[in-house]
């Protein structure tokens, strides 16, 4: 399991920076660049979503990767012992971003 920091408050599984769904899913096949991934679990909260999410918010969790070409991807798990999942005032998946990714190719 990989430490998870996640600045983006207006998903509903966010709690104090840290997600409360358990797994996430960072997007990004052909990803070269940070900016170029993104969380696909991201849901942002609003008035048609729950306020918050029922499970507990921990500082570890499963991180399924499709962003083949970083340096932590192993078997599209990540490797990395800690992540930060960025985009603090992201409306959709597209304005997030795993900050972590590494190119293997660079």
């Amino acid at each position: 399991m990989t430490i998870l920091s996640c600045s983006a408050t207006t998903c509903v599984y966010n709690k104090e920076e840290l997600c409360s769904k358990g797994d996430i899913r960072v997007g990004g096949e052909r990803a070269q660049h940070p900016s170029e991934t993104c969380c696909e679990s991201f849901i942002e909260r609003n008035e048609n979503s729950m306020s918050n999410s029922t499970g507990s918010a921990s500082g570890t969790i499963d991180v399924d990767c499709d962003a083949c070409d970083c340096t932590f991807n192993k078997e599209e798990k990540c490797s990395a012992n800690a992540i930060e999942i960025e985009g603090s005032d992201a409306c959709d998946t597209e304005e997030t971003e795993c900050s972590s990714f590494r190119s293997e190719s660079q």
